[in-house]
């Protein structure tokens, strides 16, 4: 599949975080859906039903574990492939992300080309996608 018929949601309350996602994703020619808080990931996952949602755990007005659960949740968003991204502790992470029906986790900072790998790997887990 072509990556411009992909969309990722990024969601992240630290615009230096969104936007270098962000850029890095547009140049790999994906179409990006973005959020700055929980309450706003849900909405835009609702109405654009993304592929795959890359969420920040600690966002304002609703967390990023709470936005993963209620993805969970809803059987029309079911196949969305979510990775969680935190700076609150590999351990914590790895223990919770997983709990909430996360398929991925990574922890802050982290190298994009690793985030990348993890979306690639999603998109395949989730939706039979090889990237091209």
């Amino acid at each position: 599949m072509n990556r411009s018929e992909i969309t990722l949601l990024l969601a992240d309350d630290t615009f230096e975080i969104l936007s270098m996602v962000k850029k890095r994703f547009e140049s790999r020619g994906y179409n990006i859906v973005e959020a700055n808080n929980g309450e706003e990931a849900l909405e835009q996952a609702l109405t654009e039903h993304p592929h795959l949602m890359v969420l920040d755990v600690m966002m304002p007005k609703m967390n990023g574990w709470e936005v993963c659960k209620y993805i969970r949740s809803k059987e029309s968003l079911n196949d969305v492939g979510i990775i969680m991204l935190t700076a609150i502790g590999p351990t914590l992470n790895e223990l919770t992300s997983p709990l909430y029906g996360a398929d991925a986790h990574l922890d802050k900072p982290f190298d994009l080309d690793e985030l990348e790998a993890l979306v690639e790997k999603v998109l395949l887990d989730r939706h039979e996608i090889t990237v091209s």
